[in-house]
């Protein structure tokens, strides 16, 4: 996914939907002041052209125990030991017709609103602190790629938990005669660390609900309650597709809408879009939610309000998710018992017969 932004306008972060290579982007005006002075920074940037057009960014080291992984392919998601020293390759990359100077550095993230946040400019926290990137600034001609590696040392003393940032590259147009306004444009990795000793916390989740819905717009969405019950953030992702409908009707798969991130514990929505056509039902909807490797399936038959909030459900397969830890825990009460049963038998031998 990339996300492409326009301007802080007194602390007012400005979103663009926009597409392009791995990771997160953005391209930033920086505006003198609020109000009027927003629009005329984003008419100026239109005007003047996006020097950062081209600028692309992707991973080219990721451990070997996620290759399977999708989220490990694009962002840095990993979990460290205190103490712990990782150093990977990152690639930068020029696709535009004229040359760029690319800074290169980590800045902090969050997730907040069931989001995953980028804090403005080269704002740190402490994953950036331990982390440095080499060369911090490269020269692309045309069609040039290059590669420069990224360091991440982790202290001895670091305390448990996950942490978040973003490994960025800007490129800049200064100010000049024809603009008093300066552009800068950047695209990034994200960074997701678990740090802590006994090896990685578990990820899982739940899809607790499905609810149907009429958006403003009279279009059919089905919303999805997710539960984050693992000891990892998940990026969320998923697809829908109808059957059963009226007369026979199959429709989809539709895409969720992406962006929902949720921390350990968090509870969010997960939302489909449907094409307004669509018949009120009943439909049986067949729902994939995922994070990664972590994939759930769900199904629920359901009725679209003709304004407004529906009826929620229960979906079926949400119980089964359960099993996992059932296994685990069968499996320590039978490794118990097997134990139980060997230190008897060694205090207590059985007598030989004659």
């Amino acid at each position: 996914m990339r996300d492409r932004f326009i301007g802080w306008a007194a602390g007012v972060l400005l979103a663009v939907p926009g597409t392009g290579t791995a990771g997160a982007a953005l391209a930033a005006v920086r505006v003198p002041g609020p109000g009027p002075a927003a629009v005329a920074a984003a008419a100026a940037a239109t005007d003047r052209g996006d020097p950062g057009q081209g600028l692309g960014i992707r991973l080219v080291d990721a451990p070997v125990a996620r290759r399977a992984d999708p989220r490990a392919l694009k962002g840095v998601v990993d979990h460290l030991d205190p103490g712990t020293t990782i150093k990977r390759r990152i690639e930068v990359s020029n696709t535009s017709g004229h040359r760029m100077r690319v800074s290169l550095y980590p800045a902090a993230a969050d997730i907040r609103g069931h989001a995953f946040v980028f804090a403005p400019d080269r704002t740190p926290n402490e994953l950036t602190s331990w982390t440095t990137i080499a060369p911090a600034e490269i020269d692309l001609a045309p069609g040039q790629a290059r590669r420069a590696w990224f360091t991440t040392r982790v202290p001895s003393d670091a305390w448990k938990g996950e942490r978040y940032g973003v490994i960025w590259a800007q490129t800049t147009a200064e100010p000049d005669e024809a603009h008093n306004i300066g552009l800068a444009s950047r695209v990034g990795i994200r960074m997701y660390l678990d740090i802590g000793p006994g090896g990685e916390p578990p990820s899982d989740m739940s899809v607790d609900r499905l609810t149907p819905e009429r958006d403003a717009t009279g279009r059919p969405v089905l919303a999805a309650r997710v539960h984050n019950t693992g000891g990892r953030a998940l990026d969320l992702s998923g697809s829908l597709s109808l059957s059963d409908g009226p007369g026979g009707l199959r429709a989809g798969p539709y895409p969720a809408q992406l962006g929902v991130a949720l921390r350990p514990g968090e509870t969010g929505r997960l939302a489909v879009v449907m094409d307004a056509r669509l018949p009120e039902g009943p439909w049986k909807v067949d729902m994939v939610v995922q994070s990664g490797l972590v994939k759930r399936e769900v199904s629920a038959t359901v009725v679209f309000p003709k304004a407004g909030i529906g009826r929620p459900v229960t979906p079926s397969g949400a119980s089964r998710l359960i099993l996992p830890s059932m296994v685990v825990a069968l499996g320590l009460v039978a490794a118990g018992v097997l134990t139980w049963r060997r230190r008897r038998a060694r205090s207590h031998p059985e007598p030989r017969r004659a």
